[in-house]
């Protein structure tokens, strides 16, 4: 069944909405929703906008070694239900990140303490080792390590090539006391469910994030014969509704295989409060907002989880515990 409009017809009052608190790797979540890594988070200004938002966190940029300005435009074009992009990763460079941490704590702190987390993306496991270290020892509260980034040329996925996987994760897990996650790719096959499952549970991964957009999709322009996106011949990642069923799918496998300990937070296609409860259904302990929040900017924090709030008092749920990983079989 589609997901209903942004007019779910559920209106008890805001008083009377359940709680959205949630956690991830132990540390306390205000809500249930938070910006994933990509759109509108690569500035200092962008993330001061999130630390004054609905968001329940401030999520950066992917960043890596040296700044990026990432693939030849056009790289993104909006499509009816989501986009297709290849960015390349434009970003300031982990230092600088590193630099405005504690500004942005400095910001939060009249905020409730909005939880900071680094996004890293390193071209090779010295690379995410060096961003890692540092970020272990700065004011970051979580490190989500991206293992899926799919446009960036001559570069392939870390997150399909299990043997890399599991020599980065060894070199990274080690390296300090702050929560690590990482951000996987989509699978489509149980037995790489399971492999990457039996990969994490041998390392203290305190969370995994899933998906990125699904990688080299080609959408075609019939009126000029051409494709609409210029890096890599025109393929791209696939974003938004389109790609919603496969969130799902990895968020509901990944939930049954790996330990209760091991917090999921889901991404892909989610723009109601309707989309979030399937997620959480699924067994998200969080979500990350990506295409709806390029579109719309932060107001979507607070509209999706006034929604999801909306339709969980609807059916009586008191909190997210209570309806985490319910999917019911048919």
């Amino acid at each position: 069944m589609p997901s209903p409009t942004h007019t779910d017809n559920f209106s008890p009052s805001i008083s009377a909405l359940p709680s959205l608190k949630t956690h991830i790797a132990k540390l306390p979540l205000d809500s249930y929703l938070f910006n994933a890594s990509g759109p509108r988070c690569t500035t200092e200004e962008e993330l001061n906008r999130l630390a004054g938002s609905a968001s329940a966190a401030i999520m950066t940029k992917s960043c890596t070694m040296l700044p990026r300005e990432g693939n030849a435009e056009p790289r993104f074009q909006a499509l009816p239900l989501g986009s297709i992009q290849s960015m390349g990763l434009p970003n300031l460079g982990y230092e600088a990140y590193l630099e405005m941490l504690p500004r942005l704590k400095q910001a939060r702190s009249s905020r409730r303490g909005k939880p900071i987390v680094v996004s890293v993306s390193g071209f090779s496991i010295s690379d995410n080792v060096t961003m890692v270290q540092a970020f272990q020892a700065s004011s970051a509260d979580l490190i989500e390590v991206n293992f899926s980034c799919p446009n960036i040329e001559g570069k392939p996925q870390v997150g399909y090539d299990f043997e890399q996987t599991e020599r980065a994760l060894e070199a990274i897990c080690q390296l300090g006391s702050k929560p690590i996650g990482l951000k996987l790719p989509p699978y489509f096959d149980f037995s790489h469910f399971i492999t990457m499952a039996n990969i994490i549970k041998k390392f203290p991964v305190s969370f995994i994030t899933c998906i990125n957009s699904v990688g080299n999709t080609l959408v075609i322009d019939p009126e000029t014969e051409s494709a609409i996106i210029k890096p890599k011949g025109g393929f791209g990642g696939l974003c938004g509704d389109y790609i919603k069923p496969i969130g799902l799918a990895n968020v509901r496998a990944f939930s049954q295989l790996l330990p209760s300990s091991i917090d999921i937070i889901g991404v892909g296609g989610i723009k109601t409060g309707t989309d979030a409860f399937e997620y959480l259904l699924a067994g998200a302990s969080a979500v990350q907002v990506a295409t709806c929040f390029e579109k719309e900017g932060v107001e979507c924090f607070d509209r999706i989880a006034k929604e999801l709030g909306c339709i969980m008092a609807a059916k009586q749920y008191s909190s997210i515990a209570a309806v985490k990983g319910k999917l019911k079989m048919i």
